[in-house]
């Protein structure tokens, strides 16, 4: 229910975006976004991924808040748009199950440094990390 009211908020924190004026791959590291009001924000690959709207098997559940850790490296392989609301974003850890809305990156790039320090916040909480475990 908790997640349910997240969403709901995120939803409404974002209804009135402005119209996306331009999209732009950077790829591996970020994208690019313009919106009408003038806003541009770079979004690099390991934030979005992060931040991705789907589930997936690859997120750790720890007293109820999503964690995902070990993505510093993440790199963007490819995005295909979906509709003419969003797109799809497929990352080289092979995660592609979220479509990202122009509204949902609106509020990404808004608070860009909030998340990602709560983000980091959190990874340190549970003694994880953003970078990928290495390799024996």
């Amino acid at each position: 229910m908790l997640a349910l009211h997240r969403a709901v908020r995120r939803f409404h924190a974002t209804a009135d975006a402005p119209p996306l004026i331009r999209f732009a791959l950077h790829a591996p590291k970020y994208v690019e976004v313009e919106f009408g009001n003038g806003s541009v924000f770079n979004l690099s690959a390991e934030f979005l991924r992060v931040h991705s709207p789907a589930v997936d098997a690859k997120i750790r559940s720890i007293a109820g808040e999503k964690v995902i850790s070990g993505r510093r490296l993440v790199g963007i392989m490819s995005a295909e748009p979906v509709g003419n609301y969003g797109v799809r974003i497929l990352f080289d850890d092979l995660h592609k199950t979220g479509i990202y809305s122009w509204d949902y990156l609106y509020h990404l790039g808004s608070n860009k440094f909030s998340l990602m320090r709560s983000y980091i916040k959190t990874l340190n909480k549970y003694g994880l990390r953003r970078d990928p475990p290495r390799r024996k």
